[in-house]
């Protein structure tokens, strides 16, 4: 192993919901809890995704150890006889409160042609294309948002105001893989950022400023300053658009806000999350099967002139760990995870 090559551990694939779960409940989170965030870390970590894989155990230890989170808590859904579904996670991570409710997510959305779900009240860390991969594994196209806390400034700003401020979207492809995106509208996630910082490498150019609203490429002045969205003003204008459809629409906290209510820095965002359910069967009326043509006719086209589409990476990555039986993790990080339980 040469000098810069970074030391790996193999972790078996069981290993890694087994891990996760038991760092988390020795953290404090209740076994339901425990469970959904386990599985939603395999699922990333599966895929390669290490900025929202066990190194996020990082974040829900810190979280819990603030006092502010619940985790215990017994999400609340209120299903009314209209396509709005609310989910009040009470103050616990968001992920057993959309669990619990994508079933009645799903039957809205084949109700009534499209569905929404709002869910308030929670802390959120996590990535969003698993869920809307449920929803495209359903035949449903599924689109998600979320603030978070304040760290990216808005184009021609000096300082935080919106969030990183994710959004991702799936499409349901028959018999393949569905086409996914799942994207901040920051230049750079913010754990991407983390992951930089801890293995001390400097960060490209034109994604943060520090403080003082000058560029940097240096992970800790970066942390300490802010991101700066990505396409400039276009970036700027989408995380808007996010701050609005997934805040005061639904009832819940902007990214100002959310700094302000989560606790202190390393803890996660606290506000909320809308997920939108779409049946290609009720919009085309019921010509799903001419339209999935349209679509694929797209998808070869793109492919066809070398192009790749948004998550072939994380596509082969999964289907090559499922085939070893293996995920490979810095063997510093399994061994900082392991640390969380002394």
């Amino acid at each position: 192993m040469s000098q810069t090559e970074e030391a790996k551990t193999e972790l078996p694939l069981d290993e890694v919901r087994a891990l996760a779960a038991r760092v988390l409940e020795h953290c404090g989170y209740a076994s339901a809890h425990a469970d959904a965030i386990s599985d939603m870390l395999y699922r990333c970590q599966l895929d390669d995704c290490q900025s929202h894989g066990l190194f996020r155990l990082f974040m829900c230890a810190t979280t819990m150890k603030d006092g502010k989170i619940d985790g215990a808590a017994t999400p609340v859904i209120d299903s009314s006889d209209t396509a709005i579904l609310r989910a009040d996670a009470r103050d616990a991570m968001s992920l057993l409160a959309v669990r619990d409710a994508m079933p009645e997510l799903i039957s809205k959305a084949r109700r009534f042609g499209m569905a929404a779900l709002a869910v308030n009240n929670c802390f959120h860390f996590s990535a969003l294309w698993p869920e809307v991969e449920e929803l495209s594994a359903a035949g449903l196209a599924g689109l998600s948002m979320v603030p978070s806390h304040s760290w990216v400034a808005p184009a021609g700003g000096t300082k935080g105001t919106l969030g990183t401020n994710p959004i991702a979207f799936s499409w349901p492809r028959r018999g393949k893989d569905p086409f996914t995106f799942d994207f901040a509208t920051s230049g750079f996630a913010r754990g991407e950022i983390e992951l930089y910082k801890r293995a001390g490498k400097p960060l490209p150019e034109g994604v943060a400023i520090d403080r003082n609203g000058q560029p940097t490429c240096d992970p800790e002045a970066a942390l300490d300053g802010a991101m700066l969205t990505f396409g400039g003003h276009k970036g700027s204008a989408l995380s808007i658009m996010i701050e609005l459809m997934a805040g005061p629409l639904i009832d819940d906290l902007i990214s100002l806000e959310s700094e302000a209510a989560a606790g202190r820095p390393g803890c996660a965002p606290y506000h909320g999350q809308i997920i939108l359910a779409f049946d290609p069967e009720k919009f085309s009326g019921g010509r799903v099967a001419a339209n999935d043509e349209r679509a694929e006719r797209l998808f070869a086209d793109i492919i066809g002139q070398g192009a790749r589409l948004p998550s072939q990476r994380r596509f082969a990555a999964r289907a090559r760990n499922l085939e070893r039986g293996y995920v490979e993790i810095p063997t510093a990080l399994h061994r900082d995870l392991l640390a969380l339980m002394d």
